[in-house]
């Protein structure tokens, strides 16, 4: 199932990504530091969403309260909600 996330406080706007089976895949990013951005997009594809999750909540940007990896983690548990509960 594909996903679209609004994020908020951080240079890239936009979330998008499929999830199946709690396995993400095809992370994009609207906005932020693309080359940093592509190579976590890399390094999560076909993890977990739990896993992804875990490592990624609670990381934050300079001075700011989240960061692009914080609002994926955000993203993740939402979708994972959607995903769970349609079941």
């Amino acid at each position: 199932m594909k996903h679209t996330y609004q994020t908020t406080g951080t240079c890239s706007k936009v979330i998008t990504f499929e999830m199946e089976d709690g396995i993400v895949h095809n992370i994009e990013f609207t906005g932020g530091c693309s080359g940093n951005l592509q190579v976590i997009a890399s390094l999560v594809k076909g993890c977990s969403a739990e896993e992804i999750i875990g490592k990624c909540q609670g990381i934050t940007c300079g001075s700011r309260a989240t960061s692009c990896d914080d609002q994926r983690a955000k993203a993740l548990r939402k979708a994972h909600k959607v995903e769970v509960g349609g079941r």
